[in-house]
Parts: structure tokens; C-alpha cells; sequence
């Protein structure tokens, strides 16, 4: 079973930029190549919703309100899920959590259901 420990949370100023760090482990590196991957946020009061996803080939899915703003990338060789997040607005103030599941048909990149393995978050938040 596969560990995860988000960092690279915290305070910044709208149009600000934050990277988030996801950091796995209690696997082989192999193994952690074939992970599906993603980032959720949830914000008070809301459901987690999907943010970004990237699978074993490297195929990326974003939400649509972050396209072109943030960028999910997947370092296999440090187990390491980035989430790089730029020109950030007010609206993505929310606890971020990284999640993983193991190779699989997933019907759905950004659903929080295909996912097995989650973190347990840092928080973002974006003044205006």
C-alpha cells in the first residue's frame, strides 16, 4: 500500500502561484510508475472535487476551471505528484489532497470514487 504526503500549501495573493508536492512511499518505484494519479480539493462547505489527474502514459485530464492554470506532473523516479497552480483566484481556496490507485480502467480521471490511496491534504488559500 502506497503513502501520501502533500505539501507546498499556504497563503498567497490572487494571480499568486503555489506548487504542491506530493511525496509516495512503502512501494517500488515500478509500482508507483503504474499508478493513476490525481488532485482533489474540497472547500468548506462543498464535496471534493476533481482538479487534476494524470495516468501511467502520462495523459493528463483538468477541470475545466483550471485549465490553462494549473499543471499536474508525475516524477516517478522521486514518487513525487506535482500540481504546479498558477494565476490563482479566490475560488481555489481549498484543502488539496493528492490520490493514487493502482492500474485500472478508470471511467472517470477526476472522479473522487476511482481512487484508493489519498493524502491528507494542505490547504491553499487565495486572497483577493
Amino acid at each position: 500500500q502506497v503513502q501520501l504526503m502533500e505539501s507546498g500549501g499556504g497563503s498567497v495573493q490572487a494571480g499568486g502561484s503555489l506548487r504542491l508536492s506530493c511525496a509516495g512511499r512503502g512501494v517500488t518505484g515500478y509500482t508507483y510508475s503504474m499508478y493513476c494519479m490525481g488532485w482533489f480539493r474540497r472547500a468548506p462547505g462543498k464535496e471534493v472535487e476533481g482538479v487534476a489527474a494524470i495516468d501511467n502514459s502520462g495523459r493528463t485530464s483538468y477541470a475545466d476551471s483550471v485549465k490553462g492554470r494549473f499543471t499536474i506532473s508525475k516524477d516517478n523516479a522521486k514518487m513525487t505528484l506535482y500540481l504546479q497552480m498558477n494565476s490563482l483566484k479566490p475560488e481555489d481556496t481549498a484543502m488539496y489532497y493528492c490520490a493514487a490507485v493502482r492500474l485500472r480502467s478508470i471511467g472517470n480521471a477526476l472522479g473522487v470514487d476511482e481512487y484508493n490511496y489519498w493524502g491528507q491534504g494542505t490547504q491553499v488559500t487565495v486572497s483577493s
